[in-house]
């Protein structure tokens, strides 16, 4: 699509805020029609489902460009990035199957606390004190959600922090392949990739679809495609640096819907929790824009899904 290299807008980050808000609004969706959709089939027929749906949407696109525009040099990145997003959205629709959505959802999406140690891991590049003050401060606001004096961590606690990991690494991959490859490329790829990984997660899991099942699945379907549409809009307005933060809205979105559709009404130390995650994420994510940069051919995208 054109936006890969030109058509940018002049920076409106009121409405790159509004755009990266309705994104993940729909992300909030997404998780909400897995749990609904989970009751008529298996989990990996729903992760098959929405790969293949959003694929079938991006061919058209991304073929537009010829062969040309989707030839790659860094397929063993793409690979990570659909590798590791698979297995994130696997790991949390096993989670909302087994615990509360919010629940879930604040647990996976805790993922830019993991980000620092990760990177540091891979890169041993210093990290700032900043954004290691605010990945604790966020680790205690999980605690605080958890809870898990006596009990240890459930399955479903364990799978959504797992989820968390995998998220972090495909953020930090996206943000790599941003470096040289255009959106469309990424999302082609992206698709292709983890529609092809999950084939035999739903052969192995197959369960018949029951027929009221299948509106929530194409529903989940729509809803990933357009989560990942109104992010790359919003890109196109404000940078992902200065939209990221916004990616804590699914949390708050996600408790709303959980509370009304499922009644999980939230804790006191829940609430506490959540402000915790999101003041911690948040605090990274400016301390880490602040610090100077030791190349700039890389853009952020620390607020962009897997």
């Amino acid at each position: 699509m054109s936006a890969d290299s030109v058509g940018y807008r002049d920076e409106n980050l009121l409405v790159g805020a509004l755009l990266t808000t309705a994104a993940f609004f729909c992300v909030a969706l997404v998780g909400t029609l897995a749990k609904v959709s989970g009751q008529y089939t298996s989990t990996g027929v729903l992760l098959l489902f929405q790969n293949a749906i959003c694929l079938l949407f991006i061919l058209p696109v991304a073929w537009r460009g010829g062969f040309a525009a989707l030839r790659t040099k860094r397929i063993g990145l793409h690979v990570l990035r659909a590798a590791t997003g698979t297995g994130c959205w696997y790991a949390l629709f096993v989670a909302i199957k087994l615990i509360p959505l919010a629940n879930a959802t604040l647990l996976t999406y805790s993922a830019p606390l993991w980000m620092p140690m990760i990177a540091w891991a891979v890169t041993r590049q210093r990290v700032a004190a900043p954004t290691w003050l605010g990945a604790a401060i966020g680790f205690v606001g999980i605690l605080l959600v958890l809870q898990p004096q006596g009990h240890g961590f459930s399955a479903g606690e364990l799978s959504a922090l797992a989820g968390a990991s995998l998220l972090a690494v495909a953020m930090m991959s996206v943000r790599w392949l941003g470096a040289t490859e255009p959106v469309t490329r990424i999302l082609f790829y992206y698709f292709l990739l983890s529609t092809v990984m999950s084939l035999p997660i739903a052969v192995v899991d197959w369960d018949p679809i029951a027929s009221p099942g299948w509106p929530w699945l194409v529903g989940l379907g729509f809803a990933q495609l357009f989560s990942q549409a109104l992010i790359v809009v919003a890109y196109r307005y404000a940078s992902a640096e200065k939209v990221g933060p916004f990616i804590y809205t699914v949390i708050v979105f996600t408790a709303v819907i959980d509370w009304i559709v499922w009644d999980h009404q939230p804790t006191a130390a829940t609430y506490l929790g959540m402000a915790l995650v999101i003041g911690g994420g948040v605090l990274a994510m400016r301390a880490k824009r602040q610090q100077p940069q030791s190349h700039s051919t890389a853009p952020s995208v620390e607020g962009r899904r897997p």
